[in-house]
């Protein structure tokens, strides 16, 4: 029987025991969906890094046709790089390519869960391959749910998130044991819609401040994509 938990916001992974996990990590808004997004549109890989200095670092002596750069802090997008945001992203051409990726939560959060068995990368984007995978592969596992949440803060969006994977696993058919917290978001999920959770949180209306209604719009839709990002190595190749 699969046993399944919501981590709250990425700081809450420090009292987790990792080894022999399956982690997944969200960040709705928006790096895990422009992660999906990217893989999706033909990248080779992602490199998530902890900050810009870390991603000029990865890209230093690479070939400039070979990657793109991307990445924000504190919402801001990083001075040389291209905006974060999936509809942007698939912008820059990235078919062949490497995303070299950096965020202030969703990268960071993807770092955080690397002593996990297997990390893999989801969004509302690409939640059926997701649940799907670990279905078929980790059956009995006991599996985290990582809301990237927002400097130490909750995140609605990616609680929503985390409801969605959690409906899904429970119209499987499998057997699953729910932790509380899973069972809120999933309560939260069926009765609440996409867009307006994402809209109407903190983040999301930081988003549509900023001119970015498009962008909620494409990271609101469901299981678009049937992309499994997987995290070895320290990049994100898609399953």
């Amino acid at each position: 029987m699969a046993k399944i938990h919501v981590v709250m916001k990425k700081e809450d992974l420090d009292g987790e025991r990792l080894p022999g996990k399956v982690v997944v990590v969200l960040d709705v808004l928006f790096a895990t969906s422009s992660i999906v997004t990217a893989l999706a549109h033909g990248a080779v890989e992602v490199i998530p890094t902890l900050d810009g200095p870390s991603a000029l670092s990865v890209a230093s002596g690479r070939a400039a046709e070979s990657f793109v750069l991307s990445g924000e802090l504190n919402a801001i997008t990083l001075e040389g790089f291209a905006q974060p945001t999936p509809i942007a992203l698939v912008d820059q051409k990235l078919s062949g390519k490497t995303l070299i990726y950096s965020t202030t939560n969703g990268t960071v959060a993807l770092g955080k869960s690397s002593e996990a068995d297997h990390v893999f990368a989801a969004a509302l984007l690409n939640g059926e391959a997701v649940v799907r995978h670990i279905e078929k592969s980790f059956a009995s596992a006991t599996v985290l749910l990582v809301c990237s949440g927002s400097v130490g803060n909750f995140n609605l969006e990616d609680f929503y998130g985390a409801g969605y994977l959690v409906s899904l696993f429970a119209r499987a058919g499998g057997r699953h044991e729910l932790s509380d917290a899973a069972l809120a978001a999933q309560l939260l999920h069926d009765r609440a819609d996409a867009y307006e959770c994402l809209a109407r949180g903190r983040v999301g209306r930081m988003m549509l401040e900023r001119g970015l209604a498009r962008e909620l719009r494409f990271a609101a839709q469901k299981s678009r994509f049937d992309v499994v990002p997987r995290l070895e190595g320290g990049r994100l190749r898609a399953g």
